[in-house]
């Protein structure tokens, strides 16, 4: 195995912190949203927090195989809104962070040849990337009833 750039295993240990730090946020919004009574959002958190959750043991796997010992810097406080909409918001942003590191990822993979690692990230990338834009979809539904989602704040 040749060594791996130094800065990829960067790419994958801010990649861990990110996809952790998405565990643990949409965990949260499952439970808030089953406390407001909405057992349909709680279910869906609950598997976009599985999903994120694959992505965090990908990396590990990944951080392994490539001789690194796997290690989350630094996990985010849970964003959390009044309402329905908020939270999906902020999702929206965590995801697009997590859009933009995998694209620096694939970026920086290409300029080195680097063409293994490429296409780790890059299959990320696209799965954020449906992430993202289903978001978008679910906050554009809810824009026209977002008066009737207001609950209490945490």
């Amino acid at each position: 195995m040749d060594a791996v750039h130094p800065r990829v295993l960067g790419y994958l240990g801010r990649a861990l912190s990110l996809e952790l730090s998405a565990v643990q946020q949409y965990m949260t919004h499952a439970t808030l949203a089953q406390t407001w009574g909405d057992p349909a959002t709680s279910d869906r958190f609950r598997h976009e927090t599985v999903e994120e959750m694959q992505h965090a043991e990908r990396i590990v796997q990944r951080m392994i195989a490539l001789g690194a010992a796997p290690a989350a810097s630094q996990l985010r406080a849970v964003a959390h809104a009044r309402d329905l909409l908020g939270l999906l918001r902020l999702n929206g942003i965590l995801e697009n962070e997590l859009i933009h590191h995998y694209a620096e990822a694939v970026r920086f993979c290409l300029l080195i040849g680097d063409g293994e690692n490429e296409s780790f990230f890059r299959a990320l990338w696209q799965e954020e990337q449906q992430h993202g834009e289903d978001l978008a979809v679910w906050v554009a539904s809810l824009t026209a009833k977002a008066p009737s989602l207001q609950r209490a704040v945490f």
